[in-house]
């Protein structure tokens, strides 16, 4: 691996819409993925899909100010799909969302690119799944799986990660422990639990690793997750140790909740809320993209 880490985010974005505020910032896993890892000294880039509007123009013009290759970056008709967001003494809380077009499979020219990469990102919002061995295939995958924590859909994912990554802050040190090791045990080279206030977990080929939060006084806590799977990453393909890694991810994580939005960039509101569909109706309208070629 050259001494330049480069890493190619694939799939979903939305704006965040702070309704109360009529605020909304670039955001989605993917794009956030591709901007922390950027700046945790990476060279990123993000493929995915926005329309021409002022949401998709400021997803686009928030990359490029960060340094991310949008040369993958389709423009597709319609609306950009955004999220909306609430926050109560930091903490966010999910309104409702249209994923408009951000779920889309590879293209050709996606697959050719891979093979310059140390690594590809995606997770669960980008629903890829059906892609993950031609991933796996040619570079290393790190997939966030969020708060999924299904024993079918771990089985599933697993065996094509360097990295899988889940959401934890709900569960106990004992039960955060076990679905790490599920998800080593079914074929993970690494996992990472991410725990919010209590810290983090992480095992891989020769240990366990855990790591306190650094505690901040939060305005946000949007990004913080997706900070600290992206600095974990950024550590791994580095070859740093492994207590390094999580103690750089929580600061990195911590500093992201000083801040409104996952990485910043806001603007006036401008989007048309009226199709917003609840959280329950995506996850059952929701379609994977198919594996066509």
């Amino acid at each position: 691996m050259s001494s330049v880490i480069r890493i190619l985010s694939f799939g979903d974005n939305v704006v965040d819409c702070y309704r109360d505020q009529q605020m909304m910032f670039p955001g989605g896993n993917c794009v956030n993925h591709a901007v922390f890892a950027r700046r945790a000294g990476a060279e990123t880039a993000y493929a995915g899909a926005v329309c021409d509007d002022a949401a998709g123009r400021l997803i686009r013009q928030a990359l490029v100010d960060e340094g991310v290759d949008v040369a993958s970056l389709r423009t597709a008709s319609g609306q950009t799909a955004y999220c909306v967001i609430a926050t109560l003494n930091g903490e966010r809380q999910f309104v409702g969302a249209n994923l408009g077009p951000s779920i889309i499979a590879p293209s050709a020219a996606d697959l050719a690119r891979l093979s310059a990469f140390d690594a590809v990102h995606t997770g669960r919002s980008s629903h890829v799944d059906a892609w993950l061995a031609r991933f796996g295939a040619v570079t290393r995958v790190s997939y966030d799986m969020a708060t999924v924590r299904d024993p079918a859909r771990i089985a599933q994912v697993a065996p094509h990660c360097f990295l899988l990554a889940f959401s934890g802050g709900d569960l106990s040190g004992a039960a955060t422990l076990a679905l790490a090791q599920e998800a080593r045990h079914r074929g993970a080279v690494w996992s990472l639990v991410t725990r919010g206030a209590e810290g983090a977990l992480m095992i891989g080929p020769n240990g366990v690793w855990e790591c306190a939060s650094r505690r901040v006084s939060a305005v946000d806590t949007l990004g913080a997750g997706d900070t600290h799977i992206a600095h974990v990453l950024v550590g791994l393909l580095r070859g740093t140790a492994p207590d390094r890694i999580l103690s750089d991810a929580a600061q990195a994580a911590a500093d992201t909740c000083l801040m409104h939005g996952a990485f910043g960039y806001g603007a006036p509101m401008a989007v048309d809320l009226t199709d917003m569909m609840t959280l329950d109706e995506i996850y059952q309208t929701t379609r994977p993209a198919p594996e066509a070629f």
